[in-house]
């Protein structure tokens, strides 16, 4: 059954403190040249490595701005109920519009989760319209840029991913032939000694198990590359205690998210009880959320995912705090080339960054996804090109779009 949800309605929305509609403010919307409104927000979900989804904003002046959610279903949804609160306002207007939707979506769970992420891809794709309205690149939305190309660190897989020397011939490769200098593995991997997938413990075998793999892997590239090992919230503090002390021997970049996220009083204790590198916040949403892993030293590394936890604008706020505590920020990242260029944007806008994830380096058309060249030789040279600077190729979008999905009108 088919259903409309940009005519849902929240009764207290409509009539408390919670609209920030230029109507509501009393804003004018007599800006010459610049009297641009929004007159769609339309969806299509890409069947990548992830199910991404591209999120476009249409306006009045023929101008067009592309962004992208983080993967997962309902955002489609959520979209299409967010739309009738843009529409008719102007684009330009970012901070105010990403405020008016997390307060208008505040009975809907805009303090985190795909409320969040929704409201993130419309905001990306606002950069997009705002730096082709104004003929500026994105970066320069977020005050200019400290670089002229973004780091790229690749997340790296093998067939058998448990075996420390295949994961080491991987490094080897994706180094020598693909030329990255910073890479990440997994170490949330089967070693065969679990007794119980479900109490969170690592047994001795396998702490040494994962100390095999981080072993075979940074003994392999040496100096060559950085490389960071990803634990995707698993184990309990005292074994997250145990493996980290195991690890500060190794030259490791950072350990990632080596315990759940939902309390921080255990992860300030995970942190501060090593000399090993702890990385965390993608799974943490919006600058309130960080809070107080930046506040208490929770993090060594501030890790934020761009279109889950708030959009571009969000995450510079997130870097600005995390700055104040001298921690710099690696982006986590598992999107297409659109949402990975506006991570790029922000890279090149902030002092404190470290790099940008790539995770579909196995893909084989993931850059074919827009016309230009994305990553070269483990870099993402930062485009003059107005907004975003990628431009969709629509052929690619419809080819690989995921089943029953439609696609968005052309620019």
């Amino acid at each position: 059954m088919s259903r409309d949800y940009g005519s849902l309605h929240d009764p207290n929305a409509e009539y408390t403190m919670r609209d920030l509609s230029s109507a509501t403010m009393g804003l004018s919307n007599d800006r010459g040249a610049r009297d641009v409104e929004i007159t769609d927000v339309q969806t299509t979900m890409v069947d990548g490595n992830f199910p991404w989804t591209l999120v476009r904003v249409y306006t009045d002046a023929g101008v067009v701005g592309t962004g992208e959610a983080y993967w997962g279903a309902g955002v489609p949804e959520l979209v299409e109920r967010m739309t009738p609160f843009v529409v008719g306002e102007n684009p330009l207007d970012i901070d105010r519009l990403f405020e008016h939707l997390v307060q208008k979506m505040s009975g809907e769970g805009s303090i985190g989760g795909v409320t969040v992420t929704a409201i993130s891809g419309i905001e990306l794709a606002l950069h997009d319209v705002a730096g082709k309205l104004l003929d500026v690149p994105a970066y320069q939305l977020l005050g200019g840029k400290y670089r002229d190309e973004m780091r790229v660190y690749c997340d790296c897989h093998t067939a058998d991913e448990a075996d420390p020397e295949a994961c080491a011939d991987e490094a080897e490769r994706v180094v020598e032939e693909l030329g990255y200098d910073a890479l990440k593995f997994d170490l949330d991997v089967p070693s065969g000694h679990e007794k119980d997938r479900a109490n969170r413990h690592l047994r001795n075998p396998e702490i040494e198990h994962k100390v095999a793999i981080v072993e075979a892997v940074t003994e392999r590239v040496g100096d060559r590359a950085d490389v960071s090992f990803d634990c995707h919230w698993t184990f309990s503090g005292g074994s997250a205690k145990r493996l980290a002390h195991a690890l500060e021997d190794y030259d490791v970049w950072w350990l990632e998210d080596p315990v759940p996220p939902e309390n921080h009083d255990v992860q300030r204790e995970v942190t501060q009880s090593t000399t090993t590198p702890i990385a965390v916040g993608e799974n943490v949403y919006r600058k309130h959320g960080q809070r107080r892993l930046l506040e208490e030293q929770a993090c060594d590394i501030v890790a934020p995912d761009l279109p889950k936890v708030g959009g571009m604008r969000e995450t510079r706020k997130i870097a600005d705090m995390a700055d104040t505590y001298y921690v710099p920020v690696a982006m986590h990242n598992v999107a297409s080339p659109v949402a990975t260029m506006a991570s790029a944007h922000v890279g090149a806008a902030i002092p404190n960054a470290l790099a940008v994830e790539y995770h579909s380096y196995q893909l084989g058309w993931w850059e074919d996804l827009v016309e230009e060249t994305v990553i070269e030789d483990g870099y993402i040279e930062i485009p003059e090109k107005p907004g975003l600077g990628v431009t969709l190729d629509m052929d690619v979008v419809e080819e690989n779009m995921v089943e029953g999905e439609s696609l968005f009108d052309e620019a």
